[in-house]
């Protein structure tokens, strides 16, 4: 068992993970052309990716520590995460271009999962967790979704996550 195991109240990235994942898998679900087996094999895919990237950047302790690095971004470029993940789905990264937004940032740390649509819309959060165990596992809530504007996602694309 590693030190970080030890030293955090939740070393676990697994409900942090499994929200980001179902977010973006619901982008490309609700904007349809993927077929179901191809979002399986692009969640797992991404799932595996995001695990062993954040590996040893992963700081219950500090939650803002290593941010940027876990931060998952499609700006003119698409992230290197998205598009491995994708290719082992059989997605190309112009189809995922045309299937998620053009300007988005997805926040993953400890305890919270949050993003923003375009680089002015406002941060929602999609999971989010207390620094002390709790029976209920994580919450999700969506503050500000009315000011993202027409770039925001609909209620659809929010994805449960139990523990």
């Amino acid at each position: 068992m590693s030190h970080r195991h030890r030293r955090g109240p939740r070393a676990d990235m697994a409900p942090e993970i499994a929200a980001a994942v179902g977010f973006v898998s619901g982008l490309l679900r609700t904007r349809g052309c993927v077929s179901e087996q191809q979002l399986q094999v692009f969640s797992g895919a991404l799932r595996e990716a995001l695990t062993e990237h954040y590996r040893h950047h992963w700081f219950p302790e500090e939650p803002s520590k290593g941010s940027a690095y876990r931060c998952i971004r499609i700006n003119e470029r698409m992230d290197p995460l998205l598009s491995r993940a994708a290719g082992q789905g059989g997605l190309a990264v112009p189809q995922l271009f045309q299937l998620l937004p053009r300007q988005l940032t997805l926040w993953v740390d400890p305890f919270e999962v949050s993003y923003r649509i375009g680089e002015d819309g406002s941060i929602c959060v999609l999971y989010q967790a207390t620094k002390a165990p709790s029976p209920y596992g994580g919450v999700l809530t969506c503050k500000n979704q009315m000011m993202l504007g027409r770039s925001s996602p609909s209620k659809n694309y929010i994805v449960t996550v139990s523990s």
